[in-house]
């Protein structure tokens, strides 16, 4: 079923637009929040709000893509879920990517200097000057916190080497923050 479809059915109130949104794309979103909290009852849960989610938001909205509209509110979910699971010291695929981009992100004169949309604009046009095969490793690594093996076999690459060309993006995207001031 196509995505137009799928929301024509939320837009009629149909149960059947859940369903048909789980089928099409109901492993995405559970590896997704999986990724995030390394627990599958917790992912099921956050997946089954995010259908919620979707529900209450279509209508009025009309995303286009879907899958990006409903990622976007797994993801968003499961960071929250994430952040409670934190306190009882719970560890994921997550922690380790986030570490990553720490020397990249962290310092206070981010905070001090640039809004968080300022920030966004600016990591956005980092990815724009990336190359589309170094954009998508960047992106399968930390917004779907995808292992090195996961992206080594999805782009057909060596762990090695996508190891190596995350280093040279990071260090890139802290020169990139750093000519913009923002470091």
């Amino acid at each position: 079923m196509y995505d137009e479809q799928i929301i024509e059915l939320f837009f009629e109130r149909s149960e059947q637009a859940i369903k048909e949104l789980d089928g099409k794309y109901g492993k995405v979103f559970h590896a997704l929040s999986f990724k995030i909290l390394n627990n599958r009852l917790d992912s099921e849960e956050c997946v089954n709000d995010a259908y919620l989610g979707t529900w209450n938001t279509i209508p009025p909205s009309k995303p286009n893509p879907l899958l990006a509209f409903v990622c976007k509110i797994v993801r968003n979910i499961s960071l929250k879920r994430y952040e409670q699971n934190i306190a009882a010291k719970r560890n994921s695929f997550y922690d380790i990517a986030m570490e990553e981009l720490e020397n990249c992100l962290s310092s206070p004169s981010v905070e001090d200097k640039i809004t968080e949309s300022e920030l966004t604009e600016i990591i956005e046009s980092f990815l724009d000057s990336l190359s589309k095969e170094n954009r998508v490793i960047f992106l399968r690594r930390y917004w779907f916190s995808d292992t090195y093996a996961d992206i080594a076999k999805q782009i057909g690459l060596t762990e090695k080497n996508i190891s190596v060309r995350l280093t040279r993006i990071r260090k890139e995207l802290r020169d990139y923050l750093s000519e913009r001031e923002v470091l």
